[in-house]
């Protein structure tokens, strides 16, 4: 508890270093699978306070390990890399200087935070237990190149082995949450998601005789209808799910028939056992539909995130350990988000805990995330570094 309080006290002392570093990934933030500059910033900063360091690991991640002078647990903190192509409206002296490119999802404080934990806890490296390897992932915003990028490549690459990570943590800065404010979940964290494809084929026809042909555009808005009628309608609603379309192509003149229409959309959803259901059922009736018009249809699901959940044993310490680290009256309970995270990668190898941060600045009205005038407080970020090194200190302890 003393080496604690001494790890806290001295985070205090970092709230300088925090801002610059904060700054300095701002300005120039990267898209995923292109932060080869941020990779570098990560990887001389971590050379520099001694730590091992790996490179090039699922394209452009970066590793450093911290070996204690203990025996204990081996712990890990993950923090993401990339930006998002947004043209930056906040006027800040250190705003983007990247055209087009922005940190509008708070990476740059996640990078921060973990790299001033790194500095934090190599000063006491000489007291504390355990191993810890800190990871810094690229391609988050992905999507991923199959198990090549972004958090699939960094499990594939091996980062939670040798030794085996005993447990893993990150945040994600939370806009709607004030400054200092943490929100965590007991299991269920965030949403499964698949990306979905649906194609239907009919057949060409002069638009002045649709009864030679078969119409994929009108097929298509039977299908939409169909699928939204089965899921309000055949699914529990105690059970959340979100099924949307968000790209449509077909077709090449306005009086010809289309032979062929794709739709493309995303599957979002709190438990497998509802996902299986909804993609067996959907399948079925698109089934019915393709024989009832003559079409044909396919619908298909592709794999994107796994439900993000966070150990229970695990979870229930790292919460007394926040707790003690911040005090209890600065922790919330969370409800499971629709949104989906890469983090559910590592939580599906290894026990993990993922929590939310505040960013927000009291009073004032926080801008959403992926939005041009994100803008979050960076007195956050202290809060955050202890979080991460009260946590990272007190997980590794045999």
């Amino acid at each position: 508890m003393e080496l604690l309080k001494e790890i806290l006290d001295r985070a205090e002392g970092l709230a300088e270093e925090l801002s610059a570093l904060r700054r300095e990934f701002h300005q120039y933030p990267e898209l995923s699978h292109q932060e080869e500059r941020t990779a570098g910033v990560v990887a001389r900063y971590l050379e520099n306070l001694g730590l091992e360091v790996a490179t090039g690991i699922a394209e452009h991640g970066v590793v450093g390990t911290l070996n204690g002078a203990r025996p204990g647990r081996t712990v890990a903190w993950r923090a993401d890399m990339d930006a998002l192509p947004l043209e930056e409206k906040v006027d800040s002296a250190w705003c983007s200087k990247v055209p087009g490119v922005m940190h509008a999802c708070g990476h740059d404080f996640h990078m921060s935070i973990g790299l001033a934990a790194a500095r934090l806890l190599s000063g006491f490296k000489d007291r504390l237990a355990g191993t810890f390897r800190f990871i810094f992932q690229p391609a988050e915003e992905g999507p991923p190149k199959a198990d090549k990028s972004g958090a699939p490549g960094m499990v594939a690459a091996g980062v939670l082995k040798d030794p085996e990570v005993d447990a893993i943590c990150a945040l994600h800065v939370a806009p709607n949450l004030d400054v200092g404010v943490i929100r965590y979940s007991r299991e269920v964290v965030m949403a499964g998601s698949d990306r979905v494809f649906l194609t239907v084929t009919g057949k060409a026809a002069h638009g002045a005789t649709p009864h030679r042909g078969v119409d994929p555009i009108l097929v298509s808005a039977q299908a939409l209808m169909q699928i939204q009628g089965f899921l309000a309608q055949r699914i529990d609603a105690r059970h959340p799910i979100i099924l949307t379309f968000g790209r449509i192509s077909g077709g090449n003149r306005f009086n010809i028939l289309a032979d062929r229409v794709e739709l493309e959309g995303s599957f979002r959803y709190l438990q497998e056992s509802v996902r299986q259901e909804v993609q067996q059922g959907l399948k079925g009736l698109m089934s019915g539909l393709a024989q009832g018009t003559g079409s044909r249809i396919e619908l298909n699901f592709e794999p994107t995130y796994p439900l993000l959940k966070n150990d229970a044993a695990l979870g229930a310490r790292a919460v007394e350990i926040l707790g003690e680290v911040l005090g209890e009256n600065r922790l919330k309970l969370h409800h499971p988000a629709m949104g989906s995270e890469d983090f559910s990668y590592y939580a599906a190898k290894v026990p993990a805990f993922y929590f939310f941060l505040g960013v927000r600045t009291p009073g004032v009205k926080g801008q959403a995330l992926h939005s041009p005038e994100f803008n979050p407080d960076e007195a956050a970020l202290v809060w955050g570094l202890k979080a991460a090194a009260g946590l990272l200190a007190s997980l590794s302890e045999p």
